[in-house]
């Protein structure tokens, strides 16, 4: 299963959401970057994605987004081959 890498903060309920969804998909390790406790990392996600806001999620080397491109990747059926994908 590829690794999952995750901008997150401690309160935010789409990153909460997101990790669910992943998690119910089979994902048992999620590398969270802290950008509320680790301020340079925001400007790092920022560059990497043109975003601003949490959850960013990478799939292996592969920006898919926040929570909304997440759930909408799945539901086109999408989400299980790209965590699957060697």
């Amino acid at each position: 299963m590829q690794a999952v890498k995750m901008y997150t903060t401690a309160v935010c309920p789409y990153c909460i959401q997101a990790k669910r969804v992943l998690q119910s998909k089979g994902v048992a390790h999620i590398e969270e970057v802290r950008i509320d406790t680790q301020p340079e990392e925001r400007a790092k996600m920022m560059e990497l994605t043109g975003r601003r806001t949490v959850p960013q999620i990478f799939i292996g080397a592969t920006h898919v987004g926040g929570c909304d491109d997440l759930m909408a990747l799945d539901s086109r059926g999408g989400l299980l081959p790209l965590l699957n994908a060697a």
